[in-house]
């Protein structure tokens, strides 16, 4: 009998571990904070090119979950930024050039909006101006992405509580003669013009924003410096200070210009940034346990490859050099390829597999439960 009592009291305790174990499994699975990093024009070879230009292996290696997501507009085969991002913020396909509206201009409900009405606290962080189409397509709706001036009005009357970025232009030097930086302190923002602050000076403040250059941020070459990495640690800090739960978009706008100018040189030094980036994110991820990060892109620009460095010998025929990597392009526009997109953290792995780009804006709702 003791042998019998024995046996049923470890069962017994199996069943409760067992029932613990699957409880914390499922709060494991559902993710409190979600890390949206966006590198606009980039493919697999812009990725790739962090494996062969970066001094150590790269934050992309970090990842166990990829994915793959068609790309294109309502209308085009090939979309743009526009539609690419309001796909991911709204979940819907429109037409290029779209700001959060669809394809018979109407409005179309944002992440932000959405999880802003569930006390998810909210950041934008772009290395283009803050008004630029892909942070715009998550807290404005416009017709055209070159309204900017108008995108600048959504932004003021949004719900976001962080934002960094350039822009100032279409705050304070505007066609109607508004200064829209008062506005922004009668809606409780604190801005910030000159510097990023440290988490010491903002955390009592109700919302932050800055606006450190009059256009878009400075290129990399040009020395902007580690700025995206910091407006993420920055940011990340800030929205949990209260516990709250988080959405973050962080964009490396200018990979995708590198790639429009044929420029191989600022291309990778913009992917190698946003590499620099996602490591800061995935730090902060794999330290609070309760974070999503996301890492994908809106489409491909350049028809960027990687190919063999073309050589000429001394007659003047050419010839391949397998030695060497010679970036090249076939486009000065986007292409229609499939973009990967990387997961890490609660909920990762709902992003494998192969989707349409809206699915990023429903499986965030899903496995989030906002």
């Amino acid at each position: 009998m003791k042998i019998i009592r024995i046996v049923l009291t470890c069962l017994v305790f199996a069943l409760a571990s067992c029932k613990s174990t699957q409880k914390a499994q499922k709060i494991a699975s559902t993710p409190k904070n979600v890390i949206l990093l966006i590198s606009d024009g980039t493919g697999l070879s812009q990725i790739s090119s962090a494996f062969y230009f970066k001094d150590q292996m790269p934050n992309y290696a970090r990842f166990n979950t990829i994915g793959l997501i068609k790309t294109s507009s309502s209308q085009e085969d090939v979309t743009d930024s526009a539609a690419g991002a309001t796909a991911f913020a709204c979940g819907i396909k429109t037409y290029n050039g779209a700001i959060g509206v669809d394809d018979d201009k109407a409005d179309a409900k944002n992440l932000v909006e959405l999880v802003s009405q569930k006390n998810v606290k909210t950041g934008m962080i772009a290395t283009s101006s803050i008004t630029h189409a892909t942070p715009a397509s998550f807290y404005a709706h416009t017709a055209s992405r070159s309204s900017e001036e108008k995108i600048a009005e959504y932004l003021v009357d949004s719900d976001i509580d962080f934002f960094a970025g350039g822009g100032l232009q279409y705050f304070n030097k505007r066609k109607d003669n508004q200064n829209l930086l008062n506005s922004f302190k009668e809606k409780g923002f604190t801005i910030n013009t000159n510097t990023l602050d440290v988490f010491e000076n903002i955390k009592s403040k109700k919302k932050v924003g800055y606006l450190l250059a009059e256009g878009s941020m400075p290129k990399m070459e040009d020395g902007r410096k580690n700025f995206l990495s910091q407006a993420i640690d920055l940011g990340t800090q800030y929205l949990s200070k209260d516990k709250s739960p988080f959405f973050m978009m962080a964009e490396g706008s200018q990979i995708d210009w590198g790639g429009h100018n044929n420029d191989a040189p600022y291309l990778i030094s913009e992917l190698l940034d946003f590499d620099n980036a996602i490591g800061k994110a995935l730090d902060y991820a794999e330290k609070e346990g309760n974070t999503l990060v996301i890492v994908t892109s809106d489409h491909e620009t350049g028809g960027f490859t990687l190919a063999a460095k073309k050589k000429k010998r001394d007659d003047g025929s050419e010839y391949s050099d397998y030695s060497e990597i010679g970036p090249t392009f076939s486009t000065g526009g986007h292409s229609a390829t499939l973009i990967p997109v990387f997961a890490f953290g609660p909920g990762a792995e709902h992003f494998d597999g192969i989707y349409e780009n809206t699915a990023i804006f429903d499986k965030i709702l899903e496995v989030t439960g906002w």
